[in-house]
């Protein structure tokens, strides 16, 4: 994995080609990268903060009597996380199959095709991480010094998320249904992580379990430094580090170890 740091100036330069082109020719330009988390957005506030009337507990408050703006807020901080999340996963099972031309180029280094990916969504993470400053701003008159270690919350979940893209995206090569499979699961880690609700909301015995899920102590950490202002639980916040280590070094060597079959598949 340290040849990646060889290669970080084409990963950058194929970034910056990735995000530019995905908006080519449009009239709003990048401003399409916010119309979909806005969008996302207006409609789980609507269900969850107007028909369910779903609150959310303060750490400094006794109850979860707050607006629905504040609510929609302490949402958007999640979905952020998500979007991260369910963009480089969703496109995993197909990037290599996309880029089939860049397989029969043997000097081509297609192992960063996962990093491209997870740099272009992370560029619209942080377009998006800009537009909820404003909105907490507003709605809550302040930002939280804590802000500055958001980077941090999210360097881990980075990590693991490239080594998961690693292995979909050389799985995707031999079976073509993996996109298919895919989809549902990544629809499904949003609603079983901790972005519509806290885990203090369920059973104590349910709790540590929800750690399994790849997006709750990143969803739980980046809400309690860019909204909260409070310490994250850095002892959960290590232990997840490991393992998204541990996830990316086994993905990157199962893509090395099948991508000698790729040309014969494509």
């Amino acid at each position: 994995m340290v040849e990646l740091l060889s290669l970080f100036p084409l990963t950058i330069s194929l970034i910056r080609r990735e995000v530019v082109g995905r908006y080519r020719g449009s009239a709003f330009g990048l401003f399409w990268s916010l119309l979909n988390p806005l969008f996302m957005l207006a409609v789980y506030t609507f269900v969850f903060g107007f028909v369910m009337k779903s609150r959310w507990q303060m750490p400094d408050q006794q109850n979860a009597q707050h607006s629905t703006g504040e609510f929609a807020v302490i949402l958007f901080c999640g979905l952020i996380v998500y979007q991260f999340f369910a963009e480089v996963v969703s496109l995993a099972p197909g990037l290599v199959v996309a880029n089939a031309s860049y397989v029969k180029k043997v000097v081509f280094p297609i192992q960063i095709l996962p990093a491209v990916s997870a740099g272009a969504a992370l560029f619209h993470a942080g377009v998006s991480l800009m537009v909820l400053l404003v909105f907490a701003y507003i709605v809550f008159g302040h930002i939280p010094f804590t802000v500055v270690l958001a980077p941090v919350m999210f360097a881990p979940l980075i990590v693991m998320v490239l080594g998961i893209a690693w292995a979909l995206a050389s799985i995707g090569v031999y079976f073509r249904d993996m996109g298919q499979i895919v989809a549902p699961l990544v629809t499904a880690t949003l609603f079983l992580s901790p972005v519509f609700f806290q885990r203090t909301s369920l059973p104590i015995w349910l709790q540590p379990w929800l750690s399994l899920n790849p997006l709750a102590v990143p969803v739980e950490s980046f809400r309690n430094v860019v909204i909260f202002g409070v310490q994250p639980d850095w002892t959960s916040l290590g232990n997840y580090s490991v393992v998204a280590i541990a996830v990316a070094f086994i993905g990157y060597q199962f893509f090395q170890k099948t991508r000698k079959g790729f040309a014969d598949v494509l």
